[in-house]
């Protein structure tokens, strides 16, 4: 790095730097922390153990989201002892301090990483942390977020600082435009599957291009949340117009001269023209086709016009070793194309892709049509916001009357730590963010795709290219 110029993230993290540990570590300050049941319990135990307080308890949020059921009931109650514990626990512990909680029933209650920005928490130039790793997902309002460990959550709630390490810096640029039928998800499957697993492992990966402009706040959510699928440590896209309106909009208490102070600010958010990273990539969008995973791991996916890779084709290792075992778990043979290969369930949702904006593009494909007999078809929504927007917009009477399920917001079959987990070897089309084993469910099988290329999946009963059925 060079002293002509900064990126963005070495903006960010100097801007909040309290002290500087050494040469690579400082004492990071921390505007929001967020929490959820599963990964706060031992930080507040430990924290009581030594007689702490917290110390900032507004710049401190949780949210029920991971082990909650999504049944579709007006009044839910966590039925699992151990879930229902966590829940309690998260409860008292915010009482005890003062920390506000979108609890259980809340009418606002849902996933962190869809609650939070939505309702103007996630401003430019914040860094914001969480003890789950698709914290990068704030990145798309140019805030830097990642995801932190339980004995870090301590630390935080007792300082609001955290001991960070310096990452290095990766720019991803992405000009041209996204062909019809493509979305984010389809671009940032494409990206991981090219750089890998591990690709972007130790850096924070600023995202910038013509291709990204033209993005929609909720496109970049998509994106920033799976970047950390690449091993990134962050994501981030300069603040501009339409990031800069999406938080106005929501953020009401940013008024007067706050305002002008804030948007003069924001204006600064950007890599300078002299910056150097450590590492670049290119990428046209107008290659982008819908693309779909085939194995364990979000970097082992092709194009759904493509079929299943042949391990042998790859050099002695452990990504050929990698590939072997996806094969053995999913079922699949080399060579095998995608496109046909019949599913028993859809899931729609989770963080990466249960917004309004993913729900009307699942509307779009389903309407005047019927999820196929064979399949047992999902839409779980990301809040209890989006949930009602859907209903009010219609999209949830055309799931219902397509045979689509409705639940209630929550993280779902994103990951099995509720009641909503799949039976061991049931293929399911998921928009979510891991593919890993038993990542739905112990033997369950997962392909990553958009909300669109789900909502085709559940209509024929096999993954199928978007881009037919739309011309239908």
């Amino acid at each position: 790095m060079t002293s002509s110029g900064k990126t963005l993230y070495r903006k960010l993290v100097e801007s909040h730097t309290v002290a500087t540990l050494d040469a690579q570590n400082v004492l990071l300050f921390c505007d929001l922390h967020l929490m959820n049941e599963y990964t706060s319990p031992q930080a507040f135990a430990g924290l009581h153990e030594q007689g702490r307080g917290v110390l900032v308890p507004g710049q401190n949020v949780a949210v029920v989201s991971h082990i909650i059921p999504t049944h579709p009931v007006k009044f839910r109650v966590i039925a699992d002892p151990p879930s229902a514990l966590q829940a309690s626990n998260l409860k008292l512990n915010c009482d005890r301090h003062a920390i506000p909680l979108f609890d259980t029933n809340d009418a606002l209650q849902g996933i962190e990483h869809v609650v939070s920005p939505e309702l103007g928490m996630i401003r430019p130039g914040m860094v914001v942390i969480c003890g789950d790793s698709h914290t990068t997902t704030y990145g798309a309002l140019g805030a830097l977020g990642f995801g932190i460990g339980t004995s870090e959550v301590e630390h935080v709630l007792a300082t609001q600082t955290l001991v960070y390490r310096l990452a290095q810096d990766m720019r991803i640029r992405v000009d041209g435009r996204l062909p019809p039928g493509t979305t984010a998800k389809d671009l940032i499957l494409m990206i991981i599957s090219r750089i890998g697993a591990q690709g972007a492992r130790g850096y924070v990966v600023e995202f910038c291009g013509t291709a990204i402009s033209a993005l929609s706040v909720e496109a970049r959510f998509t994106l920033c949340n799976m970047a950390v699928e690449a091993g990134a440590r962050g994501a981030l896209i300069a603040p501009d117009a339409t990031s800069i309106d999406y938080v106005l909009e929501r953020a009401t208490d940013i008024t007067g001269a706050w305002r002008e102070q804030a948007l003069a600010a924001w204006v600064e958010l950007r890599s300078d023209a002299q910056a150097v990273f450590d590492i670049e990539h290119r990428f046209d969008a107008g290659e982008v086709v819908p693309y779909v995973t085939w194995g364990t791991s979000p970097d082992q996916a092709v194009p759904i016009t493509g079929h299943v890779p042949d391990p042998a084709a790859q050099a002695e290792g452990v990504a050929r070793q990698s590939a072997e075992q996806a094969l053995r778990y999913t079922g699949l043979t080399a060579g095998a194309p995608l496109e046909g290969l019949a599913i028993q369930h859809v899931f729609i949702g989770s963080c990466t892709n249960a917004r309004i904006e993913d729900l009307r593009a699942v509307a779009e494909i389903v309407r005047g049509r019927s999820v196929a007999p064979s399949v047992r078809a999902m839409v779980v929504p990301g809040s209890g916001r989006v949930r009602a927007q859907a209903e009010a917009e219609g999209i949830a009477d055309l799931l219902l009357a397509a045979g689509f399920e409705w639940r209630q917001p929550g993280c779902s079959m994103c990951l099995a730590m509720n009641d909503d987990v799949l039976a061991p070897g049931v293929r399911c089309a998921s928009t979510t963010n891991r593919n890993f084993e038993g990542r739905q469910g112990r033997g369950a099988i997962t392909h990553l795709m958009s909300p669109a290329m789900a909502a085709a999946a559940a209509i024929t009963g096999h993954l199928t290219d978007v881009r037919h059925l739309e011309s239908l």
